[in-house]
């Protein structure tokens, strides 16, 4: 089977469609163009760009904030030009504050993402994996959940909260 091109445009189902159906829907967690393609040829309906593999894929160092805004949208680029279903993304914190979040959710979108995965995490954010995370307080999460449906330009593209509030 020939890889097919990474430029080539496909049309793709929704996440959103995919979620109506009501069926399970596993999303494997990928990190670069091999890890995307096995999953997609395995038969996986959607996808997770994770920010733990792909930093650590791509900079070789732990997710915690290193990974700039262009670092990830350039990820999020690459994986979903790679593949025919919905690539979930994940977004960190958005990338500092309000307008950071919606310039991330435009970016995001743009690339090909179905959705962005947002936490409430202080930045510089921690990851998700390590102790001594601080969030930020309920009202500036929600507001930013606000900013991030505002920012956005079609309904089908979902944003995901993600809280580390009963971790922290």
């Amino acid at each position: 089977c020939a890889p097919k091109s990474p430029l080539m445009a496909t049309s793709k189902p929704s996440l959103k469609s995919l979620l109506r159906k009501g069926d399970l829907l596993v999303a494997p967690g990928v990190f670069d163009g091999i890890s995307t393609r096995l999953a997609e040829q395995v038969g996986f309906q959607a996808l997770y760009m994770t920010g733990f593999g792909t930093v650590g894929s791509h900079l070789g160092v732990p997710d915690a904030g290193l990974a700039s805004y262009r670092d990830m949208v350039e990820r999020v680029r690459t994986l979903s030009a790679l593949t025919s279903v919905p690539l979930i993304c994940d977004g960190d914190t958005g990338f500092g504050g309000l307008l950071n979040v919606d310039h991330t959710v435009k970016g995001y979108e743009a690339a090909g993402a179905a959705a962005i995965q947002l936490e409430d995490q202080e930045f510089p954010k921690k990851c998700g994996h390590t102790p001594n995370r601080k969030v930020v307080p309920f009202e500036q999460a929600v507001a930013k959940i606000r900013v991030a449906a505002e920012a956005r330009s079609s309904p089908d593209f979902l944003i995901i909260a993600r809280t580390d509030a009963r971790t922290a």
